[in-house]
């Protein structure tokens, strides 16, 4: 078999592509003996991998090129976005089967859920702190609810109409694409809707290390709209001051804020609050294996691809409960976490005391967690979910158009 992953964006092809999403399906689709390569398109990159295709975006909107690769099935990162409904257009149009990965939440559209659709503009914009802010808040809620309805969906839907699948990172994104489908195109459309969740890279995984009383938090720290440092901060203090045992690692760029924060901590708790920076993927591994509890901070996630890596090293997760947090109410569903139930530090401090109190008295179980979310996640398992779709298709195929 033959099947390639594609994104229709120039992103850099070197390791780190190759880590995450579409990259790291293509290798999980490799792991399983498929020829399998990666498209993008713009120029070659020193750091590009051999396993990466690079091309003109005008083929990637050409049936005879999709048609000349001889392909068994792609899978598309396009967002269902509009500007890329050709390159969808063109995979279909060249007889291949295609799946759609769908790398958000579901809230794409007012018609999805319209009261929480407003719920993650006002989030998107940092919950309206500003006159910006507000500014922004009130453009995106006219633009979704103007231009939004009456030509981003319809662009929308003829992208979607185009996948014999269409793949959702998480059980409500799936509901959400599911209503809006039906909205598009009908049942058939609807019945498209799969969850298929973003692959996570094989090493991370549980060896039955001795778990220690130890949180870890993971993030890109200077996107301070989305990962929310300062709630960090505010819940990792109060954390230590309350908790003489827990120790607490910090992974990801450092910032000016988040060392003064560290050097004002009291010297007994500065020693228990670790600031790794930027950690390599091999140590970010290890230090999970070792860890109990994985926190995110976050405003909003598409999916949160440190809490899937922290669920198959054994971790529990702990979040704010949020509609623009929607994967983290499937990470926390098989006794593997803890959403708070108020977005703030006191709601988030209560939930992490409650999953450090889970697994001190012995009900959370770390080889459990591990192999149940590595069955799920890891990449040649999601690489195995695609051609189990691409079977069913086979062994069923609909005669009106679609699957």
């Amino acid at each position: 078999m033959r099947w390639f992953t594609c994104t229709p964006v120039a992103f850099g092809g070197g390791a780190d592509f190759f880590a995450r999403d579409s990259g790291l399906l293509c290798r999980g689709l490799q792991a399983l003996g498929i020829d399998s390569r990666a498209v993008m398109p713009g120029q070659e990159q020193a750091e590009d991998q051999a396993d990466l295709i690079r091309t003109d975006f005008s083929n990637l909107e050409s049936a005879d090129w999709w048609r000349a690769q001889h392909l068994d099935g792609v899978v598309l990162y396009a967002w269902g976005s509009p500007q890329f409904r050709k390159v969808a257009a063109a995979i279909r149009a060249a007889g291949i089967f295609l799946v759609l990965n769908q790398d958000n939440g579901g809230l794409v559209s007012p018609r999805a859920a319209c009261r929480d659709w407003l719920r993650e503009q006002w989030i998107l914009t940092g919950h309206g702190r500003g006159i910006v802010a507000r500014l922004r808040f009130l453009t995106l809620v006219l633009r979704g609810l103007s231009i939004g309805l009456l030509r981003t969906d319809p662009l929308r839907a003829a992208h979607l109409k185009q996948g014999h699948v269409i793949a959702c990172v998480s059980p409500i994104a799936a509901q959400h694409y599911r209503k809006l489908c039906g909205l598009y195109g009908g049942a058939d459309l609807a019945s498209r809707v799969v969850v298929l969740p973003h692959a996570v890279e094989p090493h991370f995984r549980y060896f039955n290390e001795r778990k220690r009383r130890q949180v870890v938090c993971v993030g890109m720290w200077p996107r301070i709209v989305q990962k929310r440092p300062w709630l960090l901060m505010e819940v990792m203090g109060a954390l230590v001051a309350a908790d003489e045992r827990v120790v607490v690692v910090i992974a990801g760029p450092n910032t000016p804020e988040l060392e003064a924060w560290q050097h004002s901590l009291d010297a007994s708790q500065r020693e228990r609050v670790q600031l790794r920076g930027r950690v390599e993927r091999e140590e970010l591994a290890v230090i999970l294996r070792e860890s109990e509890v994985f926190y995110s901070p976050s405003a909003f996630e598409s999916f949160g691809i440190a809490a899937a890596e922290a669920l198959c090293s054994g971790c529990s997760v702990v979040a704010g409960r949020s509609v623009s947090m929607a994967s983290f109410e499937w990470f926390v569903a098989e006794n593997s976490g803890t959403l708070a139930a108020v977005d703030n530090a006191v709601g988030h401090l209560w939930a992490l005391q409650r999953e450090l109190g889970c697994w001190e008295q012995g009900l959370r179980h770390p080889a459990q967690i591990a192999a149940l979310w590595s069955e799920r996640l890891h990449a040649d398992r999601v690489a195995a979910q695609v051609l189990i779709l691409q079977e069913a298709f086979t062994a069923n195929p609909r005669r009106e158009e679609g699957f």
